[in-house]
């Protein structure tokens, strides 16, 4: 291979204009003739099943084309992979804000108010809502990786040890909310499906909507080249997706169906309420003896997904003893699903909450506390490391963030009314790469040689399609501008997802090996020998070629399955506190991360702000606040629902290890777009103790909580 010139370059994203200027189309903005407009109604209870559905008053007004319930729907296949039911199949009700049906009309407006006229009565049932009463029935779960993993024996290793810490820890439900609300545009040709739509994984979108709708997939096309944000909530498909194209199919003509904010909170599902008990024993002189990490959660009434806290416990630290389980049980409430650093972020609250605590009891440093518990391979497969920067994540971190002035003794250190305090915690993240296939087109005109690569991938806004130009640019010896990325179509070359962290490392690995081999088949065409490897430019000139294509299937390196693959990382903040009111700022925060082979620096230090600032508001702001009596969240908007402003954020700093690790992928690539929350908020609340000497359990930490 050629020497990078663009690959590790800060370059800006060639897409950039496109979105500064709205000339990027997101999915409701294609100009689709003569579309209509749906809007969907909601349950208003939590459990039960409805009675009557009076539309008398709805259908009456101008402009209303359909209304669709489950008396008229058609039937669909509830196991075809559409997540969190709600496709009108019948009249019975799961959760509060269940989708119960469809209002089709020629504009918006008309759709709106129609949706807001039909009167609907319930038969209730008694809804389960209550947490705190519910989790005393939590059993264990059904998915076999949820199973309880024991090493060693945990309560012997607690009961004899030295120093102890057993204290339950709670992060609350969290609402995805991305800029762009999910929507979709539905067209049918014959029995052909067009449907624009935000997806992170295209292909999955495709099948799930191709086998819920009870068509093939070839009969259905996703489209969908820029995706608002997901952030997890566009990596599995819901129920408006395919109401959409019911919706269409059933008016003959193209809908447009697009979520309102208020109905986020109820479609697309959460990150679920997590109560979780840690138990940490250690040595006087700090080496761990055992570490358990118990999680109980809820479910939807109807299906199971549990979010696996326990992931950074397994192999974080090295103890002989180690359990790690789940407990689960139904709630009337939307289905759970993957949001930002599933289970790595609020799992590491906890972890990273403990181990600060054990340190302060131990009256030793949190980061030596760290290192001196290292593993030297992974504790929960006795898989070596492909490579692990944690210690070097710490060390380098401490330097540059000045941990050698932070007072050890809390509630001591003064900045005017403010308390002032430091915390730190580290993560990690699973690096992973997955099947993807990429086709490289190449055409020349005179002396000038361009190249369009192809791939159904997707770009949640991460800068997909400017890595995968810089790669493919220095694998054919093209410069950047002669280079198309065409992706975000499932009539692509079928990709991996912009999910896990995986989108880097398939995507890239996927062009380059596409560059390669076309790079190869040009050689082998021309019949000649090299002495130096020529550039797949250099050959379209040389043997006069006018264009050229190929197409790869691109695989994960068999020997990673052989290691423990993951990108690591410290976080550090600084807070202040107002002694009077508890009021918190955080003032900095650095993130120093090892996630491989940096394809582009200033794309990844946007990535890991995001992190960072997602996990501010996760440590300090985010809680949506279901109402007990009925099954509904008091947290239905953004002006309830806090997130994190500009004025919220002080200064952010990052820090790339350089880390050559070719065991994940040939490039090197780790993914980065969720390492970056994992370690956030637990540096927050580590900061906040060294401020104020008040250790707070339960996310998010308000100035209630501190006064």
């Amino acid at each position: 291979m050629n020497e990078p010139k663009n690959i590790g370059q800060g370059l800006d994203r060639i897409d950039g204009l496109l979105k500064v200027t709205g000339a990027a189309n997101y999915a409701t903005d294609y100009k689709i003739k003569n579309v209509a407009y749906g809007v969907i109604f909601k349950s208003t209870i939590a459990a039960g099943e409805i009675a009557t559905i009076d539309l008398s008053e709805a259908e009456k007004l101008p402009g209303i084309l359909t209304i669709i319930t489950h008396k008229n729907a058609p039937t669909l296949n509830v196991k075809g992979g559409i997540r969190g039911g709600a496709l009108l199949q019948g009249p019975k009700i799961e959760f509060f804000g269940q989708h119960i049906g469809v209002v089709v009309a020629e504009t918006f407006e008309q759709a709106r108010y129609a949706a807001q006229l039909v009167k609907v009565t319930y038969r209730n049932g008694e809804g389960r809502v209550d947490f705190e009463k519910l989790a005393k029935e939590a059993e264990l779960p059904k998915e076999k990786d949820k199973a309880d993993k024991r090493r060693g024996d945990v309560d012997a290793a607690m009961s004899s040890s030295e120093v102890t810490i057993d204290a339950v820890y709670e992060t609350p439900i969290e609402h995805h909310q991305p800029m762009e609300p999910h929507s979709t545009i539905a067209v049918w040709e014959g029995d052909k499906l067009t449907l624009y739509n935000g997806s992170q994984i295209v292909n999955g979108a495709q099948s799930a909507a191709a086998a819920t709708l009870n068509i093939p997939p070839a009969n259905v096309r996703i489209i969908t080249p820029y995706i608002g944000g997901g952030f997890g909530s566009k990596g599995g498909q819901w129920a408006n997706l395919v109401l959409t194209a019911v919706a269409a199919k059933m008016i003959n003509r193209p809908v447009k169906l697009a979520l309102a904010r208020q109905q986020m909170f109820n479609s697309v599902g959460l990150r679920q309420k997590n109560v979780q008990r840690m138990r940490l024993a250690a040595t006087k002189d700090g080496q761990l003896t055992a570490l358990a990490h118990e999680t109980v959660t809820h479910t939807a009434s109807d299906a199971e997904f549990v979010e696996p806290c326990g992931d950074c416990s397994k192999l974080m630290y090295a103890t002989p003893n180690s359990l790690i389980t789940y407990r689960v049980f139904p709630m009337n409430v939307m289905l759970p699903t993957y949001t930002r650093g599933p289970g790595k972020s609020t799992g590491s609250f906890a972890l990273e909450s403990a181990m600060d605590e054990l340190a302060h009891k131990l009256n030793m440093d949190p980061i030596e506390l760290r290192i001196k518990n290292e593993p030297a391979k992974d504790p929960s497969n006795d898989k070596p490391w492909s490579s692990r920067t944690t210690v070097q994540c710490l060390q380098d971190g401490a330097k540059a963030f000045g941990w050698s002035k932070r007072n050890m003794k809390p509630g001591v250190t003064m900045e005017g009314d403010y308390l002032v305090g430091y915390g730190v915690a580290a993560g990690t993240y699973p690096a992973r790469q997955r099947d993807t296939s990429a086709l490289v087109k190449l055409s020349r005109k005179n002396n000038e040689v361009e190249a369009i690569v192809e791939l159904a991938a997707s770009d949640l806004g991460t800068g997909t399609f400017t890595i995968l130009a810089q790669t493919a640019a220095d694998a054919l010896g093209i410069p950047m501008d002669k280079v198309a990325i065409v992706i975000g179509d499932s009539q692509l070359p079928p990709a991996a997802g912009s999910v896990g962290s995986v989108g880097a490392a398939s995507f890239a690995n996927a062009v380059n090996d596409g560059c390669i081999k076309i790079t190869d088949e040009l050689i082998a065409k021309s019949g000649k020998q090299f002495f130096k490897r020529p550039t797949a430019r250099e050959m379209m000139l040389t043997e006069k070629l006018a264009s050229f294509e190929s197409r790869v299937d691109a695989k994960p390196p068999a020997e990673a399955e052989n290691y423990s693959v993951h990108s690591f990382n410290a976080n550090f903040a600084e807070v202040w506190v107002h002694k009077t009111t508890g009021t918190i700022k955080v003032q900095r925060m650095l993130a120093v991360t090892g996630a491989g082979k940096i394809l582009n620096p200033k794309t990844a230090r946007s990535q890991i702000i995001g992190g960072n600032v997602w996990g501010l508001g996760m440590a300090l702001m985010e809680e949506s606040v279901l109402d007990p009596r009925y099954g509904n969240f008091v947290t239905r908007s953004l002006a309830d629902y806090h997130v994190p402003s500009n004025l919220d954020i002080g200064t952010i700093d990052t820090i790339f290890i350089d880390e050559d690790d070719k065991v994940p992928n040939k490039l090197g690539i780790k993914g980065i777009g969720e390492v970056g929350i994992v370690g956030v908020a637990a540096a927050i609340a580590n900061a906040i103790f060294n401020a104020t000497g008040k250790r707070v359990r339960d996310l998010p930490i308000t100035p209630d909580k501190l006064i």
